[in-house]
């Protein structure tokens, strides 16, 4: 878990993105105070001109107007410091959302699928929109909170110093117990998001595995897990709740006593029994204006104490934000300096190491030379390397050592065909999951595609054809079919570099035959094929074949 100081400096790094929406949120803010200074300035002069200066009402129409006119410059200023606010907000998630958009394309795949996809949806929903009260509300109001209350206290110092004393020594009270409150807020923040994130994590693997838990008769222990998960989640939310109560009640609290106490003040005064200082001086429209802005000048306080949960929730979303940015879990990624750049019409390797343990290498400086072209089967024993060679080849990956070049550039730089062992489906249609990598292909092209890996018969006896329904499962479809409409995408791309791993695997033989002439078409078509396999058909479709083992890769 990344550390407050450092969760700290990386939102001052996205508040530093968003300065001039701040800045003209703070202005809206700073508009609305001087506002509401002159609108309790003429709702005083109309009290004590008609009261004291028993002045009639169609005499005091200017001021009547002006006090309008302030509310209205109020209102139409807190509006535009609320679209402020949001679109300094909106602006700033995004930036985090790109930033993990990076980050979870230079982890790859391969890590990516070692973390929960609950735990990555937490951190793409949830945990960025905790960052909105921060920056749409918190930090603005930490500025106004000093602004305002300084421009507050000038006109109380003007009109009477012993009542801006009063406010002047209550004010530092607040914000030090809101401060001494909100450091435990910050913690249980923290531990809030890491509860929910394993809670989100185990619950959607529960239901992805509910039917293995039927057939093995777990769903009780799970339901049992999930509950007690879900109770751990009750426990810190309420601790959670407690805390913002309390920090709301010890700024209500000194907010009331200072208020009373100018209150007291300003009724003794007028009354005369107070004689010390400026109460002398007192007047019905100075004492009245004093007690009106009283409660202004601990309203942008209250406000923050309000919006101090919104950091609290800020710094526990930003430190797991920034353990997923900074550390990757340890994730092999691509960086600059991995590959130098060479021909384009191939794929050059040189001195390449991987190692998942210290000291026992899976790749050990290997060095290899593809042409534009050429179609490669990747050969071994099971461990021996081959799904780690397509994947450093694929840009999934970083090697410990070593360069890589792929048609003249850094691996994932060119678009690329790819086909796992385990299909990618997305709940859709069929059209919508081939249109994954190819957005703007047309129904021909799609139908076309299918035709080519023996599923046009399949797909033209659904009642909707191409546009019938597919869940992420694959329901309805056989492991064979799941594997050759991933396999149609790379015939709608039509991408030069197409890499599978162990395509056969696991398959019918019909299904087999179908995946074969697929790739034979496609190495007609001068497409450069590389795949993992054991399989005797698809060795003797290459024209190359590589045995990966012990380290080492040569020609077999």
């Amino acid at each position: 878990m990344a550390d407050q100081a450092t969760a700290r400096q990386w939102l001052g790094g996205l508040a530093a993105h968003g300065r001039p929406l701040i800045l003209a949120t703070v202005s809206a803010g700073v508009v609305v105070g001087v506002a509401t200074v002159a609108q309790m300035a003429f709702l005083a002069g109309i009290v004590h001109r008609g009261i004291v200066g028993q002045v009639p009402v169609e005499q005091l129409s200017l001021l009547f107007t002006g006090a309008v006119a302030a509310i209205f410059i109020r209102g139409v200023a807190q509006g535009f410091q609320a679209r402020f606010a949001a679109r300094c907000s909106r602006k700033v998630r995004s930036e985090v959302r790109h930033q993990l958009n990076r980050c979870w394309r230079a982890t790859g795949p391969v890590a990516m699928g070692q973390v929960s996809a609950g735990i990555l949806a937490r951190e793409w929903v949830d945990h960025t929109d905790a960052l909105h009260g921060y920056f749409a509300r918190f930090l603005p109001q930490m500025i106004l909170a000093v602004i305002v209350p300084l421009l507050i206290l000038a006109v109380v110092f003007s009109l009477d110093w012993l009542a801006g004393i009063f406010l002047l020594l209550s004010a530092p009270l607040i914000p030090l117990f809101m401060a001494l409150v909100g450091m435990g807020a910050e913690k249980l923040n923290q531990q809030h998001f890491q509860t929910i994130g394993r809670l989100s994590g185990q619950f959607l693997d529960k239901v992805r595995g509910l039917t293995t838990l039927q057939l093995f008769g777990q769903t009780g222990p799970a339901a049992d897990t999930l509950r007690k998960r879900s109770d751990d989640y009750r426990r810190v939310t309420m601790k959670t709740l407690r805390i913002a109560f309390l920090s709301s009640a010890v700024l209500e609290f000194f907010s009331s006593v200072a208020i009373a106490v100018v209150a007291i003040y300003i009724g003794f005064g007028l009354l005369g029994y107070i004689s010390y200082g400026p109460s002398d001086d007192l007047t019905l429209f100075s004492g009245l204006l004093v007690l009106l802005l009283a409660p202004e000048f601990f309203q942008p306080l209250r406000l923050l104490s309000q919006h101090y949960h919104d950091r609290a929730a800020a710094m526990g979303a930003g430190a797991e934000i920034v353990e997923r940015l900074h550390g990757n879990n340890g994730a092999k990624r691509p960086r600059p300096g991995t590959h130098q750049r060479q021909s384009p019409d191939g794929i050059v390797v040189r001195d390449l190491t991987l190692a998942y343990d210290a000291g026992r290498p899976v790749l050990d400086r290997v060095s290899l030379d593809i042409r534009k072209g050429d179609v490669i089967a990747l050969t071994g024993p099971s461990g021996g390397g081959k799904s780690s060679l397509l994947y450093l080849l694929a840009g999934f990956m970083r090697p410990d050592q070593g360069t890589i070049s792929v048609l003249g550039a850094a691996p994932g730089e060119h678009c690329f065909g790819w086909l796992g062992q385990s299909p990618f489906l997305v709940h859709g249609t069929w059209a919508d999951n081939l249109r994954l990598t190819t957005p703007d292909a047309t129904d021909v092209a799609i139908e076309t595609a299918l035709h080519q890996v023996g599923l046009r018969g399949l797909v033209n006896s659904r009642a909707q054809g191409i546009y019938s329904g597919i869940t992420e499962d694959g329901q309805g479809l056989s492991g064979g079919q799941a594997r050759r409409l991933s396999l149609a995408r790379v015939f709608v791309a039509n991408y030069d570099l197409i890499l599978l791993d162990e395509p056969t695997a696991g398959l019918d033989s019909d299904s087999e035959i179908f995946i074969l002439e697929a790739l034979h078409k496609l190495a007609l078509a001068g497409k450069t094929l590389i795949f993992a396999t054991h399989h005797q058909a698809l060795l003797t479709l290459a024209n190359r074949t590589l045995l990966v083992t012990g380290g080492r890769v040569h020609d077999a």
